[in-house]
C-alpha cells in the first residue's frame, strides 16, 4: 500500500512520540525553556501563563493520558509470550524402547511479517493524536487566560474613567451652584449634572460587579479561589508588527495542533489498514518437545534389552494458523478504511476552517487597528478640543450647562471605545494564536 504523505513510517513514528514526550515533560512548564507562548513583554501575564501551565487539572489530565499511551508501545510490539506445556501420562504410552512418562513442550508464536512493526506504528500514530489534544487543550487555556485578563484591563480601565468622569461630573455640579447662586445660571442645570453624577455612580458599581465576575473566571482557570483579588491591570501596548495573512495560513496548516492530530489519524489509520490486511496471512509457531522413556523393566525388556532402550524423545513442530475465517477479517478491513477515509475528511474540513479563521481573525485585526488610529490621530484630539471650548464657552454664559454635558459624554464614550478597542484587539490576537497555533511572535513579519 502507498504511503500516505502525512508522517513517515518505520520507527520514526516511535521516535517522534517519545520526542514529544520528553518536549511536553520537559519543555512547556520550564521556567527555563523559551516562553511557549506569547506575552508582548507583559511580565504579570506571562507569570499567569506559567501558573496555568503548571497547575491545570485539565492539562495535567490530559498529560497523563499522553505518557499512559506511550506505554502500549513496548506491549504491542513485542512476541507474544511463550508457551510451556508439561504432559504427565496418567497411562504411560508403551513403546519399543520403554513407557514414556512426561512430555515438556516449548512453543513460541510468529505473527506474519510486518503486523508487530504494524501495531507498534498505530499505537505511536495514536500517542501522538494524544500529544496534539494535550496542546489544542493547552493552546484552549491559553486563550481564555489571555480573553479574561484582557477583558479586567478593559475594565479597570472603564472603572478608572468612570471614577475620572464622576469628580468632572461633581466639580461641573459646583460651578453650576455657584452660577445658579449668584443668578446666571438655572437649577435645572444643576439637577441635570446631579442626575448624571448618578447615572456615573450606578455604572461604576455595574462594572465592579462585572470585574468580579471576570475576576473569579480568570481565578477559575488559574486553579485557585475565586475570591482571590487581582490587582488592576493596565490596558497593554498594542503590537506594532503587521501580519501577513497568507504566512499564516500556511503555519496553521501545519502547526495547529487540531491539523496534526488529524494528521495522526490518519497515519494511524492507514497502519490500521495495512494490519488488517496482513490478516488475510497466516500466523506461525514454532515449538521444541521433549519425551522422557524409561527404559524397559518387563522381564522380556531386562532379559533381552532393544536397541536405544530408554531412549529420549525431541521434536521440533512448526505450526500455521490458517486464516480460513474471511468474515472478520473482511469486516476489520472494511472499518479500517472507512475510518481512514472519514480521517481525511475530517482533516480537509479542519483545514477550512483554519483558512477561514485566519482570514477573519486578520480581517478583524486590521479592521481594529484602523479603528484605534482613527479614534488616536482625529476623534480623541477633536473631542477634548470641542470639551475645551465647551468649558470656556459656559464659564462665560455663553453655553449651557446640556451643551457642556454633551461635549463631556462624547468624550467620555470615546475614551472607553478606545479602551475596548484596545481590549478587542489584544483579544484577537490571542485567537490569532490559537488559531495558527505558534506564539504570536513567530508569526509576525
Amino acid at each position: 500500500m502507498k504511503s500516505h504523505p502525512f508522517g513517515k513510517r518505520g520507527s520514526e513514528a516511535l521516535r517522534q512520540a517519545m520526542l514529544g514526550g520528553i518536549l511536553i515533560l520537559c519543555g512547556s512548564s520550564s521556567s527555563g525553556a523559551a516562553d511557549p507562548y506569547s506575552h508582548n513583554g507583559d511580565l504579570r501575564l506571562k507569570g499567569l501563563l506559567e501558573q496555568v501551565l503548571d497547575r491545570s487539572p485539565l492539562l495535567q489530565q490530559s498529560l497523563a493520558d499522553y505518557r499512559a499511551s506511550l506505554q502500549r508501545l513496548p506491549q504491542v510490539g513485542q512476541l507474544p509470550d511463550p508457551v510451556l506445556a508439561i504432559t504427565q501420562y496418567a497411562r504411560r504410552p508403551e513403546t519399543r524402547v520403554g513407557p514414556q512418562t512426561t512430555m515438556v513442550t516449548l512453543s513460541q508464536g510468529f505473527p506474519w511479517f510486518g503486523k508487530l512493526k504494524d501495531r507498534e506504528q498505530e499505537s505511536g500514530q495514536r500517542s501522538m493524536v494524544l500529544r496534539e489534544q494535550h496542546r489544542a487543550r493547552e493552546a484552549e487555556l491559553v486563550r481564555k487566560v489571555k480573553d479574561a485578563y484582557y477583558s479586567l484591563a478593559y475594565l479597570d480601565r472603564v472603572i478608572e474613567l468612570s471614577r475620572e468622569d464622576e469628580s468632572i461630573l461633581e466639580h461641573y455640579e459646583t460651578l453650576a451652584q455657584a452660577r445658579y447662586a449668584q443668578g446666571s445660571g438655572s437649577l435645572q442645570g444643576v439637577v441635570k449634572l446631579q442626575v448624571q453624577i448618578t447615572r456615573s455612580q450606578h455604572r461604576l458599581r455595574l462594572l465592579e460587579t462585572q470585574r468580579v465576575d471576570v475576576e473569579a473566571r480568570l481565578n477559575g482557570l488559574l486553579d485557585r479561589p475565586a475570591a482571590t483579588p487581582v490587582a488592576a491591570i493596565p490596558l497593554p501596548s498594542l503590537p506594532s508588527h503587521s501580519i501577513d495573512v497568507e504566512q499564516l495560513l500556511q503555519m496553521g496548516r501545519l502547526s495547529r495542533p487540531e491539523v496534526q492530530a488529524a494528521r495522526h489519524r490518519i497515519e494511524a489509520g492507514e497502519r490500521r489498514m495495512e494490519l488488517a490486511q496482513k490478516g488475510y496471512k497466516p500466523d506461525f509457531s514454532l515449538g521444541a518437545s521433549f519425551v522422557n522413556v524409561a527404559g524397559r523393566s518387563d522381564p522380556l525388556g531386562r532379559l533381552n534389552p532393544p536397541d536405544r532402550n530408554g531412549k529420549n524423545i525431541y521434536g521440533l513442530t512448526l505450526g500455521v494458523k490458517l486464516p480460513i475465517r474471511r468474515a472478520g477479517r473482511d469486516a476489520a478491513l472494511l472499518e479500517a478504511t472507512e475510518s481512514t477515509i472519514s480521517s481525511r475528511r475530517a482533516y480537509r474540513s479542519l483545514i477550512r476552517q483554519v483558512e477561514v479563521s485566519i482570514r477573519a481573525l486578520g480581517f478583524r485585526i486590521q479592521t481594529l487597528r484602523e479603528q484605534i488610529g482613527l479614534f488616536r490621530r482625529t476623534l480623541l484630539p477633536q473631542a477634548e478640543q470641542v470639551l475645551h471650548s465647551t468649558e470656556e464657552a459656559y464659564a462665560t454664559g455663553r453655553l449651557g450647562v446640556l451643551d457642556l454635558l454633551d461635549s463631556e459624554r462624547d468624550l467620555f464614550q470615546l475614551r472607553m471605545g478606545l479602551a475596548k478597542l484596545i481590549s478587542d484587539t489584544m483579544k484577537s490576537l490571542a485567537e490569532l494564536e490559537r488559531a495558527v497555533g505558534v506564539p504570536y511572535r513567530e508569526v509576525k513579519k
